[in-house]
């Protein structure tokens, strides 16, 4: 089988400065066009570098409205908060003037908390201009996991953008996420991956198969918006 398309960088570090600079061309050729960009970026530890780098380059970040892909039904304070990450690394110096809309709500449950999540998340200027995917090595994106039962909802391609409440069965958790058709709503998907584990889920992904098993094929098999894989060793 040949191996799946990407944009291959020679290191992580590389990586996250050339999709930062890439990013912040996006957004100031949106905000130049229409007056305001929107973002929308993923947790874990993979795009920490590329947060540092975003937040240092020159941009009329007060223009820049920024929001998540998911988050864990837990304390902002917490430190598996996906908003305390993007708080500590992407929401300072330059970047510090964005306006941020955190998905987690006073809710008990993310399922409560859905509809109030997304009214903040719709405030952003659509199709959001950028969106950050990353990738589990289950095959799941945003918090779109294979097994969880609202998980074939979640990927409507036809339903109306918003949240939807998910859970994580490996590490269970209950999480909030965008639903396929929210994240599809952009003008640029990145998914942004590194090391050789998460190369063999992506060609794992990009081989046959159904879409529950690998969720993020769902993102990879769509024509709607265009997508860039950037991969590094």
């Amino acid at each position: 089988m040949n191996e799946p398309p990407a944009t291959r960088y020679p290191d992580p570090a590389t990586a996250a400065s050339e999709l930062a600079q890439r990013i912040a061309a996006a957004l100031a050729t949106a905000i130049a066009a229409r007056g305001r960009a929107s973002l929308v970026v993923s947790g874990g530890k993979s795009p920490i570098e590329l947060f540092e780098k975003l937040s240092t380059l020159p941009l009329d970040w007060s223009r820049v409205s920024i929001s998540l892909a998911d988050e864990r039904w837990v304390s902002v304070d917490d430190a598996a908060s996906n908003e305390h990450l993007v708080r500590d690394h992407l929401l300072k110096g330059a970047a510090a003037s964005a306006t941020f809309a955190g998905l987690k709500t006073a809710a008990v449950a993310p399922e409560q908390g859905a509809a109030e999540a997304w009214s903040r998340v719709a405030t952003l200027a659509r199709p959001f201009d950028v969106v950050i995917l990353g990738m589990g090595d289950d095959g799941h994106t945003a918090s779109l996991f294979p097994g969880s039962p609202q998980l074939m909802r979640a990927l409507d391609a036809g339903a109306p953008p918003g949240c939807i409440g998910m859970v994580s069965p490996t590490a269970p958790q209950a999480r909030l996420s965008l639903n396929l058709s929210a994240l599809l709503d952009s003008r640029q998907l990145f998914l942004f991956l590194s090391g050789t584990a998460k190369w063999k889920v992506y060609a794992a992904a990009s081989g046959p198969g159904p879409v529950e098993e690998m969720p993020v094929r769902a993102v990879l098999r769509q024509r709607r918006t265009p997508l860039e894989v950037i991969w590094s060793p």
